[in-house]
């Protein structure tokens, strides 16, 4: 008996979340990722450049490129990285990403320089804006895809309040700061940094999928 699934590649994503999402609703979602997935199902998981399985015939893919040398958040460090072309790879990386052959692609990446090398994202979204108390601001790049609708508008979550090395008083959104606490290398540092909340995977998965009219029939 046939049923209606897309077969869906989540891009540079250890965490799984978003690919448990679509697997529940019973899309032959796969994960890839160089570090090994850290969400319990390695049977969904590829371990390995996604760039060599991105071809294998996918309806559908979600990206989270790599922001390291991207996220305006780290622009004090931008002079040092194009000097010495960790940002054009960068760049590069994502661009691959956007340009790959498959019909309905999102990427999704924080505040960065690819509004300018590439264009202005689709639509910036906050967890907030679906039932997750915490602020991390989340560009969207769409092909063929709609813009996400906020789920459930809840509270933006606490703030962390401290003085830099400066002496200027800052703020950080409380689960940033729990994270770089949680963290013991730059490793850790990056993946708890761009972790993909809960209510953002759930409305990716049911809103991206039910979307699509034209759906390919698998066995």
């Amino acid at each position: 008996m046939k049923e209606n699934k897309l077969k869906i590649l989540v891009a540079c994503e250890e965490s799984q979340a978003v690919t448990k999402h679509l697997r529940a609703l019973g899309h032959e979602a796969f994960s890839c990722d160089i570090l090994p997935c850290s969400g319990g199902h390695p049977e969904w998981h590829y371990q390995q450049d996604v760039f060599e399985v991105i071809e294998k015939g996918w309806d559908m893919m979600i990206a989270f490129p790599p922001c390291t040398h991207l996220a305006s958040s780290g622009a004090r460090h931008f002079k040092q990285k194009i000097a010495d072309g960790r940002q054009q790879q960068g760049i590069d990386f994502f661009m691959k990403l956007a340009n790959a052959d498959i019909d309905r692609i999102a990427i999704e990446n924080p505040i960065g320089v690819m509004s300018t090398k590439y264009r202005k994202p689709d639509q910036i979204i906050q967890p907030y804006q679906f039932g997750d108390k915490a602020q991390k601001s989340t560009c969207l790049w769409l092909k063929n895809l709609p813009k996400l609708e906020s789920t459930d508008i809840v509270d933006k979550g606490e703030f962390f309040e401290f003085i830099s090395k400066k002496g200027v008083k800052k703020r950080m959104p409380m689960w940033y700061y729990k994270a770089l606490q949680d963290a013991k290398t730059p490793q850790q540092r990056s993946t708890l940094r761009s972790k993909t909340f809960d209510g953002i995977a759930r409305a990716m998965a049911t809103q991206w999928t039910s979307d699509v009219k034209q759906i390919k029939l698998f066995q």
